[in-house]
């Protein structure tokens, strides 16, 4: 057996006797804590401060938090971690399709509270149009990338409050979304690290939710 194939072998859900509600329950024991969606850019300048500023600006986060050991119900080693905050990160940071399935996911796995999204100052998206991308594009590399988006989908940057209201509603709209999940919007600004509050869609603590497990 290859090494590939022995890392396929233990795959959780391929196991015979695999029960879902109970690999949850057991994952969640894992990343207990993680309860707050971050999604912003991958600039490298900004990977490393948005969860940080994110961690201050919500109340009862903790970032990056501890690595922590512990003996699983089958008697083996796992390690587990404290945080409460997990990045999905993409070009601008914007509520695309994998940002909102990543949201949908975590829902899931870990029934989380908050969905944030950030777009930074001095991004990449802020410095060009989706007209001149598509153009340059079509001319460095002779690939037409209307034939899989259009100039609105690529979600480049005018002004922070239109682009974070659009996310904000977007990620609300998503049937990914639970209704109980709050939504924020904010603008990073990236000389001084501050965190700007742009738009907020509160969620319904009265909505459909699993059964309480932390």
């Amino acid at each position: 057996m290859s090494e590939v194939a022995a890392l396929s072998a233990n795959v959780i859900a391929a196991q015979a006797d695999y029960d879902e509600r109970l690999e949850r329950q057991r994952f969640r024991k894992v990343v207990g804590k993680l309860t707050t969606v971050v999604i912003h850019c991958f600039d490298p300048r900004v990977t490393g401060g948005i969860p940080y500023a994110v961690a201050d600006a919500l109340p009862d986060q903790e970032y990056p938090g501890e690595i922590f050991e512990f003996t699983d119900d089958n008697g083996k080693t796992q390690f587990g971690t404290t945080t409460t905050i997990f990045s999905v990160i993409n070009a601008g940071g914007k509520a695309d399709d994998g940002a909102l399935r990543s949201i949908a996911v975590a829902s899931h796995l870990f029934d989380i509270d908050n969905a944030v999204v950030v777009h930074h100052t001095d991004c990449g998206g802020t410095h060009s149009s989706p007209e001149g991308f598509f153009k340059r594009f079509k001319e460095e590399f002779d690939q037409d990338l209307s034939e899989r988006w259009k100039p609105d989908d690529i979600g480049w940057i005018r002004n922070f409050e239109e682009s974070l209201s659009l996310d904000v509603g977007l990620i609300r709209a998503s049937v990914g979304t639970p209704k109980h999940v709050n939504v924020y919007g904010f603008a990073y600004d990236i000389e001084t690290g501050k965190l700007h509050l742009v738009a907020k869609s509160p969620g319904d603590p009265s909505a459909p939710r699993g059964e309480k497990w932390r």
